[in-house]
């Protein structure tokens, strides 16, 4: 069992709320080897509204819902970061990064967290303080 404080991306956020994704399975096993709360910011949880309205009608309510459970927090304020986020969309320019996974990364340099839960193989280059590699965790 991974401790809390896992990083969390969108791609198994929308996984594991809708059932006719091709990965819901393989979300729910991760899901249920870490201990929220989860860590991520408000541009994951736009991206997966996003994607869930596209699943159904009350899909973004599903992913709200989740948080006010307890499921994940907002652990980044881009008003905080805004020097640091920037640097890393420039940094990795070349790659194809979103305002998520930047502040993904920021999440991880801020909480000196490695561990993440995402389906991004780019997390398998991203690195966080400098050269410290991602943890990504796997099914088991």
């Amino acid at each position: 069992m991974n401790a809390a404080g896992v990083l969390l991306d969108t791609g198994p956020l929308v996984a594991l709320l809708s059932k006719d994704d091709a990965e819901h399975a393989r979300a729910q096993r991760l899901f249920a080897e870490c201990a929220p709360p989860f860590r991520c910011c408000e541009a994951v949880i736009a991206e997966a509204c996003f994607l869930m309205r596209r699943v159904h009608t009350a899909g973004p309510a599903e992913v709200i819902a989740l948080g006010k459970k307890g499921v994940y927090e907002i652990s980044i304020s881009l008003a905080d970061t805004w020097s640091h986020i920037e640097a890393l969309l420039k940094k990795y320019a070349n790659r194809p990064i979103s305002l998520a996974c930047a502040c993904l990364i920021r999440c991880a340099e801020i909480h000196e967290e490695a561990r993440i839960l995402t389906f991004d193989s780019d997390f398998r280059i991203f690195r966080w303080s400098g050269e410290r590699k991602f943890d990504v965790l796997q099914m088991v």
